[in-house]
């Protein structure tokens, strides 16, 4: 359902949402995430038109994210990237479904619409609280420090 390119936008979030009000660079988020470094500069460059990350140059430069984790959901990460495609009308173009979808797309749409609702209620703070309150790691790339308290 989701693209590669928002599956690894939603890692390189949560990366960022971990160590906020830090940041980090793109080669340690790329390392941490398992995402390639040049795939993942054009994420970055996606989430920082769509205002979620901005990017510092210089020696302590890097990318952070723009808002706190509790403002970011993960409908904000995937519509930033690569939004997901409703079936508002008969993808095959049939007149007699102009009005009504069929059965089949009535519900993709449905499951679309549920999944769409629950991305625009999941926070990247309750991602990074789920993951911290379970010890587990992300997706495989190690746990980090827990978040500092402040910008909480």
């Amino acid at each position: 359902m989701l693209s590669q390119t928002a599956e690894y936008a939603l890692r390189a979030i949560v990366d960022l949402a971990y160590v906020f009000p830090k940041g980090k660079t793109t080669e340690q988020i790329a390392l941490s995430t398992k995402v390639p470094p040049a795939y993942l500069s054009k994420v970055l460059q996606a989430l920082s038109r769509g205002g979620l990350v901005r990017s510092q140059r210089g020696v302590r430069g890097g990318m952070s994210l723009q808002k706190q984790p509790s403002e970011v959901t993960i409908l904000d990460v995937i519509n930033a990237v690569d939004p997901l495609k409703r079936v508002l009308e008969c993808p095959l173009g049939l007149v007699a479904h102009r009005d009504r979808l069929c059965a089949l797309h009535r519900r993709i749409d449905e499951v679309i619409a549920i999944a769409e609702g629950e991305f625009r209620e999941t926070t990247m703070a309750q991602v990074v609280a789920e993951q911290l309150q379970q010890g587990i790691r992300s997706c495989g790339f190690p746990l980090p420090d827990p978040p500092s308290s402040q910008g909480a």
